[in-house]
């Protein structure tokens, strides 16, 4: 009976030790707007408003010269109301910017920009709308680009009136170590087979847009894309048609030449699966055995989207050597998945690290982008409430 006793005590701590949580305390949150709720973080942890009053705020760029560049979309709708907004004057004390510029205007759903310094030494802003990714050439400190945008790239740009569909306006880019450009772009529906090929991909091309070619195929909508050393990572959203647990939204380490099984088959709880309720007629069922699994994997309608590493040099154990993943959160507010910042370890295990954007299905609001500072401060993006929060460890800890 001991022996039983020892055994179910140690296996009790060696679950706990694999998939418990961090003690998670509230921080009160008071908005410019009047709103007031609490956002769960580790004690050692706070969580700061850094700038307010945006519309539909999403994914980040650090600037050449130290500046944060943010895309505002505007709305859920297709518009052409997009902003890119330049952070300046950042005050690390008491956690905000104190001067916030539109760069640039007019913008049709800008969802990912980057900065890319050419052979020449000039620097160059690339800002990916829905139907082309253009770039400015920058200069530092500056208010607004030089000169007018160089068109790099077209995609599929019908917008929520596009016959086959009306799904995934966003596109996302990153350049890679050795100087190529990687754009993702989503599916036009929800399950089908494509009528463009550079729907549900990721593409490969040279900075200025030649040599394009696709570099994985079958994601249905990968909106986070970073590469993290020389290896291609990127979020995924799985299908809305199989229910509440299933599939998995992903976050994948990308592989050269794969297919991520989109629109077939489709990964839950870790296991690859072919879809039953999706069949093409007259045609056999797809082999699903070499789909690739992904490397984290978090509840079904969760969104993940934007993510930061945290490396060898994080001094917090925490985070060390981890991915930080916002998870965006499920339109369907029954469902509740998501609505948060999560931690993700070697081998995929993941935790909570900041919760409370929703209570009692109110949402206060939904994470999106991340962007680390420092080995022990980020940035993220609030989409919902158009705002953007700074984290940080307290200094007195």
């Amino acid at each position: 009976m001991k022996k039983i006793l020892k055994l179910f005590v140690f296996l009790t701590i060696l679950q706990i030790s694999v998939s418990g949580q961090t003690e998670l305390v509230p921080n009160k949150i008071e908005l410019k707007n009047g709103k007031r709720f609490s956002l769960n973080l580790p004690k050692n942890y706070e969580v700061i408003p850094a700038a307010e009053g945006f519309s539909r705020v999403r994914f980040f760029a650090k600037a050449p010269d130290g500046r944060v560049f943010v895309t505002d979309m505007q709305s859920m709708s297709d518009n052409k109301k997009g902003v890119v907004y330049a952070l300046g004057d950042w005050d690390e004390k008491v956690g905000q910017f104190g001067k916030i510029t539109r760069y640039l205007t007019g913008l049709r759903n800008p969802n990912s920009l980057a900065f890319y310094k050419d052979k020449s030494g000039q620097y160059w802003l690339y800002v990916a709308e829905t139907h082309r990714l253009t770039r400015y050439r920058y200069s530092k400190n500056s208010n607004k680009p030089r000169g007018k945008a160089q068109f790099i790239a077209g995609f599929p740009d019908r917008g929520r009136s596009y016959k086959y569909g009306s799904w995934h306006l966003t596109r996302t880019i990153a350049f890679s170590p050795n100087g190529k450009l990687y754009v993702s772009v989503g599916s036009s529906c929800n399950s089908c087979v494509e009528k463009e090929k550079t729907r549900a991909t990721v593409l490969e091309m040279d900075p200025n847009g030649r040599n394009s070619r696709r570099y994985v195929t079958g994601l249905r909508n990968a909106v986070g894309l970073k590469w993290i050393g020389e290896s291609l990572f990127a979020t995924n959203e799985g299908v809305d048609h199989l229910g509440v647990e299933a599939p998995d939204d992903t976050l994948y380490k990308l592989k050269d030449g794969a297919n991520y099984g989109w629109s077939f088959c489709y990964q839950a709880k870790g296991r690859i699966t072919f879809d039953t309720k999706y069949t093409l007629p007259h045609l056999p069922p797809p082999d699903c055995s070499r789909v690739p699994k992904s490397y984290a994997y978090f509840p079904a309608h969760s969104s993940a989207l934007g993510f930061e590493y945290f490396g060898e040099n994080t001094a917090d154990e925490l985070f060390k050597n981890s991915f930080l993943v916002a998870l965006h959160g499920s339109t369907d507010r029954d469902v509740g998945h998501g609505y948060k910042i999560a931690i993700v370890k070697t081998g995929g295990i993941h935790k909570d690290f900041l919760t409370g954007f929703v209570h009692n299905k109110t949402v206060f609001g939904r994470p999106c982008d991340i962007l680390k500072l420092n080995e022990s401060s980020f940035l993220f993006t609030d989409d919902y409430s158009g705002v953007i929060y700074y984290v940080r460890k307290k200094s007195d800890t």
